[in-house]
């Protein structure tokens, strides 16, 4: 059974936020496989479907962005998922827009939320990809991050998200290094 956990904030307010890349993707790949993401359980909204033969759990965990890791656990608990088998989507400030990254293992970086899984997981060696979303040029990082996204940012940023659905099919249909060797 894989885990695929989108992270992101609840409130409709953040929805079209940068910070909410792993929402998005979460919702793209519900969408392609007809997983409904709406099971209030272990402070997330949970789905469950298949893909490609292989049992998948959908999460976008409820709590805000910086308790992330208090969602993934219950579930990665409840149901004994091997970390390999938990693949965390996020957005990152380093990796230019359009543009994903995946990782076997590795720290958090200055992401919170990914700070929260890995202290609540008491791991870091479990699959990411990391959903590019650009520095700030002329506004603070918060208000980069959680603010609404302009008209001229959200095609690459759609791109990425596209890319990063992808991807997290291709680590669930095939392996992640193949994935890894297709988009990194």
């Amino acid at each position: 059974m894989y885990l695929i956990v989108g992270l992101g904030n609840p409130e409709a307010d953040y929805s079209n936020t940068r910070h909410n890349m792993g929402f998005n993707v979460a919702n793209k790949i519900a969408e392609k496989y007809g997983i409904d993401i709406t099971k209030k359980k272990f402070k997330g909204l949970l789905g469950s479907g298949t893909i490609d033969g292989n049992k998948v759990l959908i999460l976008k965990p409820q709590t805000f962005m910086n308790l992330s890791g208090e969602s993934v656990v219950e579930v990665v608990n409840y149901y004994q998922i091997d970390l390999n088998k938990v693949i965390v989507i996020y957005d990152d400030i380093d990796i230019e827009p359009g543009t994903i990254r995946i990782r076997k293992a590795g720290g958090p970086g200055t992401h919170n939320g990914m700070k929260s899984v890995v202290e609540a997981l008491k791991s870091e060696s479990f699959p990411r990809v990391r959903v590019g979303i650009g520095s700030p040029k002329n506004q603070s990082l918060i208000e980069y991050v959680i603010g609404a996204i302009p008209k001229e940012d959200s095609e690459r940023l759609k791109d990425g998200v596209d890319k990063a659905a992808e991807a997290t099919i291709d680590i669930i249909k095939e392996n992640i290094d193949i994935a890894m060797n297709k988009f990194n």
